[in-house]
């Protein structure tokens, strides 16, 4: 019998997980049933069985696979010296992580989005897909804050500023962004890092007052 390639595993392992990926974006964790899933990657139950047990797994190597796409990512930006700036920086991440799920659609509209809601939704019942989570937003909260070590060290941004707080801040704007376009239809990455950039345009003057102007 014939070897089967690496490149037709790795192939059809990519067909099971943008099944996977299209199902839960469409219906949900819980309504998706596996056979969607067969149905979906157009495959049979041997076929996928040999790769995941069930849906539990294929949503946390989903979930795994996006996070850890966004590490290397952050990771190797941190490794410049200096970093690229947060609003060019946020924008080749978010664009390359969409990019490389465009062909996933669902009712006319981009399903990562959804799918980014659904994985949410999932994690406060599924204690081993949370940890997963955890751990992947671990990652990328760390390789943001050396990125920010990155701009201190070259005089880019105070060095009072704990780096970890501006890790949070820049995740959050990212999450914030895909769940606007979960909710309210899809919009370019340019919109994100251009609101970026003005935020990071604005002067802070230290003597000023630390609340809003009163009369």
């Amino acid at each position: 019998m014939a070897r089967v390639s690496q490149e037709h595993l790795d192939a059809r392992r990519r067909q099971i997980l943008d099944g996977a990926a299209l199902c839960f974006a469409r219906n949900g964790f819980h309504a998706t049933s596996m056979q969607d899933v067969l149905k979906e990657a157009d495959l049979s139950a041997g076929a996928v069985y040999r790769y995941f047990k069930g849906k539990e797994e294929l949503i946390g190597a989903i979930v795994a696979e996006v996070l850890g796409s966004v590490r290397a990512a952050f990771e190797e930006a941190a490794r410049q010296s200096p970093p690229p700036p947060p609003d060019e920086l946020v924008a080749y991440v978010l664009g390359h992580t969409l990019a490389a799920r465009e062909s996933l659609v669902v009712d006319g509209k981009p399903a990562f989005p959804r799918l980014v809601v659904q994985v949410w939704t999932e994690t406060l019942r599924n204690d081993e897909l949370a940890a997963i989570l955890r751990e992947g937003y671990g990652s990328v909260r760390a390789a943001w804050a050396r990125i920010v070590e990155g701009y201190q060290e070259a005089g880019l941004m105070r060095k009072d500023v704990d780096p970890d707080h501006v890790a949070r801040t820049m995740i959050a704007s990212v999450l914030g962004f895909i769940a606007q376009q979960s909710l309210f239809g899809p919009a370019p990455v340019d919109v994100l890092q251009q609101g970026l950039r003005a935020l990071m345009s604005m002067r802070y003057d230290d003597a000023a007052p630390s609340g809003p102007a009163r009369g």
